[in-house]
């Protein structure tokens, strides 16, 4: 049985936007309205459903969801919203629910200040209704546009654009926002990389953090500062949350903004764009963490190993660096007991163990043995150089001097003549139009042309950006020497060996097959990411 009595659900809704426009679309104004309209036309006021600081582009809000759900069960047969605008911005969404939605469950809907009662719906307003939804989209649209300008606008001058302040800064005071170190969380991110640096995978320092009862970012930020914490939010750390701070620049002092975006300003969903479309502006604020930590913790991202880690957490330091002679593939770390019921590595090539003796033969190896050869061959690599490093320098950049010339004139060399063909694609594909315009080319002809120059010129823009980064590295060699010198000479008494420091030194280690005599030796080929060996080898025989 239909109610007589009109009991009212109060609707209000306020954006981000809308808190710029000023008081006329504040909460309490909206509340004023609908609470003197529900007065005066004898409207009982069951409750206030409002959705602070939402869009209305979407109906994913949660108070509207409520409001929705208590007309369709019953317990309001009212809807009160101060304009069209506040119970939504979707054209479609908002004309279903007043023409379909609402008709069907015997809600009627008002919309105050556009004279809109779809008890009436033979009023102007009504008929009108229609147009105001679409300019209500319209402005919802217009509106998002506007903010993506101003908030490129703001990045490109190097203002902090960020709602918060990213975990480890607080958010500056000044005209730029410019973020500002928070001692207590900077001291863990420090930790952070420094973890990452020495092996540890993300996985395993969200772990370590979860059990020393560190608050995760969100937590931190409720309990210091009072932020809103999100919906079901647990204090745990997660490792995509630890991945995301070891690839933001932001903590070297650099501000790489507007790094996600939107489907458009109807589908909210996020994803993150890619890196040539950032906006970075550097050197913007204090660094948490060094330039060399950085460029560490990246050296390991890009590294061939990622390592195994057993079912009992355990990551053998040479995990992901052995490969096979015979057959290229990965070694495979084993473990087995032994008789004192202690625990034993070994390895031995993927292929075999996976497929046997006809995808390769075994290389098995101990890992204890393994070790204690790589360990020994550092220490003295690190003794040599501690006894004559200037000269073991000048070797290796004398040795090399020659062939790095050679390929930094021939890279220049190739650079600018893939750079004038960029010109003369350019010129190319100006004379096709021209003769297009003129009536001398077809204009599929020309067309194709043109596409099959442009296609070339992005071919080539990439060729040119590989060169430059290889010449690069090439020029910077005594810098990689140098870097190479001082890391090996920090482990000159080294006690064991450590995922640090083969991902500071190795490139990868090449274990030869099993000898077919006892008197053969085993062929173990120790790869460093600088090749010294070759100079010191030189230096011995003299």
């Amino acid at each position: 049985m239909k109610q007589e009595k009109q009991i009212a659900g109060l609707y209000m809704r306020l954006s981000q936007e809308d808190e710029r426009q000023g008081e006329s679309l504040s909460i309490d104004n909206q509340r004023h309205i609908l609470r003197k309209y529900a007065e005066e036309h004898g409207f009982e006021i069951h409750g206030e459903y409002i959705d602070d600081g939402v869009s209305g582009t979407t109906f994913d809000r949660p108070q509207v969801q409520r409001l929705l759900d208590d007309a369709k069960t019953g317990v309001i047969n009212t809807i009160l919203v101060k304009d069209l605008s506040r119970f939504g911005r979707n054209y479609i969404e908002v004309g279903q629910y007043l023409d379909y939605v609402f008709p069907t469950f015997g809600i009627r809907f008002i919309a105050i200040q556009d004279n809109v009662d779809t008890a009436n719906r033979d009023s102007n307003a009504m008929e009108m209704m229609p147009i105001v939804n679409l300019f209500n989209e319209w402005h919802a649209a217009n509106t998002s546009k506007k903010i993506r300008a101003v908030k490129k606008s703001n990045a490109t001058e190097g203002i902090y654009t960020a709602n918060k302040a990213i975990y480890g800064y607080v958010m500056g005071t000044d005209k730029k926002r410019t973020p500002v170190i928070d001692e207590e969380a900077a001291a863990v991110v420090r930790r952070i990389f420094e973890m990452y640096a020495s092996g540890l995978s993300p996985k395993k320092i969200a772990e370590i953090f979860d059990e020393e009862c560190i608050p995760s970012p969100g937590v931190y930020a409720h309990e210091k500062y009072g932020k809103k914490l999100k919906p079901n939010a647990l204090n745990i750390w997660h490792k995509s949350t630890i991945r995301e701070m070891l690839n933001n620049m932001i903590y070297i002092g650099h501000m790489p903004q507007l790094r996600w975006t939107s489907l458009s300003y109807k589908n909210k969903k996020r994803y993150r764009k890619d890196e040539s479309e950032w906006t970075i502006i550097y050197n913007t604020h204090e660094p948490i963490i060094s330039k060399e930590l950085w460029d560490k913790v990246h050296e390991r991202m890009k590294s061939v190993s990622h390592g195994r880690t057993t079912k009992q957490g355990y990551t053998h330091p040479l995990s992901g660096f052995l490969y096979c002679a015979d057959c290229g593939q990965k070694m495979k770390l084993a473990t087995h007991k032994t008789k004192k019921g202690s625990v034993s590595y070994c390895f031995n090539c993927g292929h075999f163990v996976r497929y046997g003796k006809r995808m390769c033969s075994s290389h098995y190896m101990s890992a204890k043995d393994l070790t204690k050869l790589i360990l020994d061959d550092i220490r003295e690599m690190a003794f040599r150089i501690e006894f004559d490093e200037d000269a073991v320098r000048e070797d290796f950049l004398r040795q090399n001097e020659e062939l790095a010339d050679k390929a930094v004139k021939s890279a220049k060399k190739e650079i600018q003549t893939k750079k004038n063909r960029v010109v003369e694609l350019s010129r190319l594909m100006q004379i096709a139009y021209e003769d297009r315009m003129k009536g001398k080319m077809p204009e599929e002809l020309c067309f194709g042309f043109i596409q099959k120059y442009s296609d070339e010129q992005k071919t080539l823009s990439v060729e040119i950006a590989e060169l430059e980064a290889n010449l690069t590295e090439t020029e910077n060699k005594q810098q990689s020497v140098d870097d190479f010198i001082r890391n090996i000479k920090k482990y000159l008494y080294a006690p064991e060996l450590t995922r640090e420091m083969c991902y500071e030194l190795l490139d990868r280690v090449v274990v030869g097959g099993l000898p077919k005599s006892k008197d053969e030796p085993r062929k173990i080929d120790i790869v460093y990411k600088v090749d010294l060996i070759s100079v010191m080898r030189n230096r011995r025989k003299k």
